[in-house]
């Protein structure tokens, strides 16, 4: 299958090699014109063979409606555009209806996976009507983690985005349970190896996760997560999924709580918020601050 993609940062370019190696012919544009396979947005579309497939993977907002605008006036009936990125999700019903106009097929599609996901694939959480879902099915089965798990076709327009959207909101509160612990195990002076414990919980223990694998890998770094700033941003999607909650009336608690932590942090240094960068550092290259304010990332073009 042909695929155009649009966006080859830490995730886009991650994915146009894991759908290459899945025996694909993959299309890339950037910005950066190293990275791309063509010169602009036209360029790509004329590359690709009809009916085309178009995955976009740029940041959320003006980036993204840029792009689809473009999308739309180059792209034909039968073609269908993919938004992978972080969009919210009350912004892929514009989408589909402006595309489905001239005909043109929408899916929304959560993607999670960092920058591990071309080696472990990535977790697809996918929305759109079947028909259109359907066409890009080779794709996801490449992107996907080997096994049953790892992709769901989620429901109607909007279902992926706000699926990932909640997957991140209780992202935030695993991330803060996981923090407090550590804060208070690091204060106590009958503890004397708090990394030792972090690493001894990875086995046969009811937290046992990723994240905690992720937390023992940033402590073996800097056991006492010294050389970090205790400042930790926020993506979006936290904030966006406790307005999801107020609008239905659903209490978020543990998430909201999670949210909060974080706008605290950028008033001063909290110890909890040094663990909270860092995990966000180990899972998706997001960017730290040192103890001397330097910015300090694996990848710095973007991901999650």
């Amino acid at each position: 299958m042909q695929l155009g993609l649009i966006g080859l940062g830490k995730m886009g370019g991650n994915m146009r090699e894991r759908i290459r190696r899945a025996g694909h012919t993959v299309v890339g544009y950037d910005h950066n014109p190293e990275l791309s396979d063509a010169d602009s947005l036209s360029a790509l579309v004329e590359k690709l063979e009809a009916p085309r497939t178009v995955w976009v993977m740029v940041p959320a907002g003006a980036a993204t409606q840029s792009v689809i605008d473009e999308l739309g006036k180059l792209l034909e009936p039968g073609d269908t555009v993919v938004d992978g990125g972080n969009s919210r999700w009350t912004e892929d019903e514009r989408h589909a209806a402006e595309l489905g106009a001239t005909g043109i097929g929408f899916v929304d599609a959560g993607v999670s996976g960092g920058v591990w996901g071309l080696e472990n694939g990535y977790a697809l959480m996918v929305g759109g009507v079947a028909e259109h879902v359907a066409r890009v099915q080779p794709i996801f089965d490449a992107l996907k983690p080997e096994g049953p798990y790892g992709y769901v076709h989620a429901g109607n327009v909007g279902a992926g985005h706000f699926s990932k959207m909640v997957h991140n909101g209780i992202e935030y509160a695993m991330m803060q349970a996981y923090a407090e612990g550590w804060e208070l195990l690091e204060k106590v002076d009958s503890v004397t190896d708090v990394r030792e414990v972090f690493r001894s919980w990875r086995e046969g223990t009811v937290i046992r996760s990723w994240l905690l694998d992720l937390a023992v890998d940033a402590l073996d770094e800097d056991e006492h997560l010294d050389g970090l700033k205790g400042v930790a941003q926020d993506s979006g999607e936290g904030r966006w999924t406790v307005e999801a909650a107020i609008d239905h009336a659903v209490p978020l608690p543990a998430i909201t709580a999670s949210l909060f932590a974080r706008f605290a942090s950028r008033q001063e240094d909290s110890p909890q918020m040094k663990m909270i960068a860092s995990l966000r550092n180990q899972f998706g290259g997001h960017a730290v601050e040192n103890a001397k304010n330097a910015k300090n990332a694996k990848n710095t073009d973007g991901g999650r």
